[in-house]
Order: structure tokens, then sequence, then C-alpha cells
């Protein structure tokens, strides 16, 4: 998915570890009155595993995120490229949730979906079916059909069989867009959706424009579809990226879903520490 970005894009760089920098962390929770907590999914909260439908948030997020959801000055939500549905089932607890990279976002009690996404699903359908066949013969390759987007899966195919899935599905994704459907790289996907200015980044927007003033915001995952929400939120909030050590948007960085844990944890101490908000 693309995003539109307002005004000039942060600039990236490699994010310093969070432990390294987490005095300015401190220093930016101290001086909020409210907090803002939003969460990828997959390699975030939960691994990465082969089987996408096997993904499941660790204990320790679960529990974290359980912490500050209840807590009454933090709002949490989580911001996938599953399909809204689908996430919202896996964890319980947030109050918003946005699927398909922001195209739906379910907040106050309703679901709200991206006019242009609804009216090209019926597009991203048939490119998912077709694609069901022309890579019957790849060994592993799973093809998900988000309804609003499609994602054809490559974690578990054999790598020398990679280059011809991904040839073969640009080809197919070719015929069929027409300029009406966009197709991106993430780790070891294809993503399909509508070719609009949209993404994480403008669901974090809308969510966090809904917060009060004084609000810090942080923003945690680990894809590329994550750089715009990065933007979104820096460098007044706080991006933390999961993973990788190439250039982002964000500031800081953790390991793994199980520094997201520790780092979560942290946020909500902090938070039930009183007003000098020290994690």
């Amino acid at each position: 998915m693309t995003s539109s970005e307002s005004g000039t894009a942060a600039a990236e760089s490699s994010p310093r570890p969070l432990e390294d920098g987490f005095p300015a962390v401190r220093e930016t929770l101290a001086d909020a009155e409210q907090l803002l907590v939003c969460l990828d999914f997959d390699g975030t909260l939960a691994p990465i595993v082969d089987d996408p439908d096997a993904a499941r948030p660790t204990e320790d997020n679960r529990h974290a995120v359980a912490r500050l959801a209840a807590h009454p000055d933090v709002t949490t939500a989580v911001v996938s490229g599953r399909a809204l549905r689908d996430v919202r089932g896996r964890i319980d607890g947030p109050a918003i949730y946005a699927g398909n990279h922001g195209l739906e976002l379910e907040r106050r009690g309703s679901i709200a979906v991206h006019p242009v996404a609804r009216k090209r699903a019926a597009r991203i359908d048939r490119l998912c079916t077709v694609l069901e066949t022309t890579l019957a013969s790849i060994p592993n390759v799973r093809i998900e059909n988000k309804r609003l987007s499609g994602t054809v899966h490559f974690r578990s195919v054999p790598p020398a069989a990679r280059p011809v899935a991904r040839r073969l599905t640009t080809a197919v994704f070719e015929t069929f867009s027409d300029g009406a459907l966009e197709l991106s790289r993430g780790k070891r996907i294809l993503e399909i959706g509508p070719s609009i200015p949209w993404g994480k980044g403008n669901a974090v927007e809308l969510i966090a424009a809904d917060e009060p003033p004084g609000t810090a915001a942080v923003y945690v995952g680990d894809d590329v579809t994550d750089e715009s929400a990065f933007r979104a939120v820096e460098p007044d909030g706080i991006g933390v990226q999961v993973g990788g050590d190439g250039p982002s948007a964000a500031s800081r960085r953790v390991e793994s879903p199980a520094g997201v844990a520790s780092l979560l944890t942290r946020l909500a101490d902090g938070m039930s520490s009183g007003p000098d908000r020290r994690p």
C-alpha cells in the first residue's frame, strides 16, 4: 500500500536501539497527558510464522496490551495488513482496530471502509482467483484474499521457486490491474491493493486526530508498510522498528516481539506510576 504524507517525510536513518535512547523516550512520555499506542500485529505482537493462520501474540505481549488498554489515559490500537475481522479475533483489548493497511477502521462502535477500496473489491477477488490457478504448481505458495486487498505468501515456498512465483504474480497483476490496483513488496510477500494514496500512516493520523491535546503517540511495527506510520508519529512521538538494521523513519528499534513486550510493559508501568510517566 502507498500512503499520502502531509509535510516533509522524516529523514530515514538506522534507528537507535531502544535502550540506548530510552532517556529521550522517558522525556517524551513525562510531558504527555495521554498516550496513544498503535501496534502492528505480525512480527510485532506475534512472531512471524510459516503459516499465517497460526500467528498468535506472545503471552507477554497479550498481557502488556491488556494492561495498557485498561488504563484510562491510554488509547490502544492495532494497525495491521490483515483483514479487520481476522486481526480482531487474534488480540483482545485494543479500543481501535485498523485492517487491510488502514482501508477498514473500527472505532467508537462502527466500521468505516475506504469507499474506493470497497468499489475495487470485486477486482481484487477476481485477481486472487486467477492467481490461485496460475500459482497452483508452486509448492506451498498461499494466496490470501482479504476482500479489500490480497497477499501472496512466499515464506514456505522453496527458495528456488520464489523468483518464478514472483514473476507469475507480477504478470497476472499487470494483466488485471489496469491502473486500478498496485503491487508492493513485504517480507516474503507481495501485496495487492487499490491504487490509492492511503496506508497505515493515514489510519494512524485519523486515530491520533481523535485524541486530546497533549497526547504522545507511539507506533511499533516491523515491515515496509509500517514506514508511513512511523512518519505519522515522528518526531513528536516515537516510532519503534522491530528487527532489521536498515534505514527507517522510526527513531528506535527493538530486536523482536520479546523486545516489544518489554517496551509495552515499561509503558504500562510508567503510566501506572502517575504523572511523571517514568517507564
